[in-house]
């Protein structure tokens, strides 16, 4: 579909964001972990519970509005992280969960990093870059042809650029438009103070 260039009215109720779609076609070099990194390790949900899964992804990506997963009934949540070709991580320091790390393998010769990220007492202090690295070397020991991940304009200012540094290349733009999930009461009305309720 041809979009005019200027502005188009988003309805009173909805979020838009613009999505870029980013992919590695090779294993790229890692960057080198931070010196705090001896902190941090990372635990395989081979179960994960759903309550504290939706706890954790809302830690991480409240202020970025996340709500996928929050509007996901349990069967269908249940399904998705249980499936044996669904890895999903938490980044753990001292005992707590501050990182979230969800790998999809379920389609032939590729891995969708399908969420990432850490708590925002963590960012800028190197975890997203041992998270990511860890991500990496997980997602390349199969016999893929591609990485690839997605963020968007609510996402943390720096994502993109982070996902630019770890090595992803920037290959489609969208538009996408959704009802927002604070007037649905998925996420609290002062969650993403930054994007106002219209």
């Amino acid at each position: 579909m041809m979009l005019s260039d200027g502005y188009a009215d988003v309805p009173a109720g909805k979020i838009a964001a613009v999505v870029t779609s980013l992919e590695m076609t090779e294993r790229p070099t890692l960057r080198p972990d931070p010196p705090a990194a001896a902190g941090y390790g990372l635990r395989r949900e081979t179960k994960a519970d759903l309550d504290g899964f939706r706890a954790l992804f809302r830690r991480v990506g409240q202020n970025y509005l996340w709500f996928s997963r929050l509007r996901m009934s349990d069967d269908r949540l249940a399904a998705e992280l249980h499936d044996p070709k669904m890895e999903l991580s938490a980044l753990s320091r001292d005992g707590e969960d501050l990182g979230l790390l969800l790998l999809d393998f379920r389609r032939a010769n590729e891995v969708e990093l399908s969420f990432f990220g850490v708590t925002d007492e963590l960012v800028g202090t190197g975890a997203g870059r041992w998270l990511m690295n860890r991500a990496i070397e997980r997602a390349w020991t199969a016999p893929i042809r591609r990485f690839w991940v997605h963020t968007c304009t609510l996402d943390h200012p720096a994502a993109l650029g982070f996902y630019l540094r770890s090595g992803f290349q920037a290959y489609r733009r969208q538009i996408e438009i959704a009802d927002d999930p604070r007037l649905l009461g998925y996420l609290p009305r002062d969650a993403a103070p930054q994007i106002p309720i219209i």
